[in-house]
C-alpha cells in the first residue's frame, strides 16, 4: 500500500482535489463526483456530502443577500426593484461560487476523519 503525505482537508476542499493525494480532481462537471481519483485511484463512490453544503450555503448566502437588500433599500434609498435585483444577483452568484468548494471540503473532512455509517456494537 502506498503511503501518501498528509493533505489538509481544507486545502483539498477549496481546490477541489482528491482528499488522499491532494492532486487528482474530485469533480467531473460542476458538482458531480468522479468515480475514482486519476492520480491515486481513491474510490469516490462512498463519498457523500448529503445536504450539508446546501444548508451552509443557504445560511451564508441568505444572510448576505438579505443584508444587501436592506442596505440597498434603506441606506442607499434604491427603488424596490433595484434592491431585489441586487439581492437576487448576489444570491445566485454567491451560491454558484460557494457550493462546489463547500461540497469538496465536506467530502475531504469525511475522508480525513474516517467518517462512516453508525454501527451498534454488540
Amino acid at each position: 500500500m502506498t503511503a501518501y503525505p498528509p493533505v489538509s482537508p481544507y486545502a483539498a476542499g477549496l481546490g477541489g482535489k482528491c482528499p488522499r493525494c491532494g492532486e487528482g480532481a474530485l469533480f467531473d462537471g460542476f458538482l458531480g463526483l468522479r468515480k475514482t481519483c486519476e492520480r491515486c485511484g481513491l474510490d469516490y463512490s462512498k463519498a457523500d456530502a448529503g445536504d450539508g453544503p446546501a444548508v451552509f450555503v443557504i445560511f451564508i448566502v441568505g444572510f448576505v443577500a438579505v443584508a444587501a437588500a436592506f442596505m440597498a433599500r434603506f441606506a442607499w434609498h434604491a427603488p424596490l426593484w433595484l434592491a431585489f435585483a441586487i439581492s437576487a444577483g448576489l444570491a445566485i452568484g454567491l451560491t454558484l461560487l460557494l457550493l462546489r468548494p463547500l461540497k469538496a471540503t465536506l467530502i475531504a473532512l469525511q475522508y480525513a476523519n474516517k467518517a462512516a455509517e453508525g454501527r451498534l456494537e454488540e
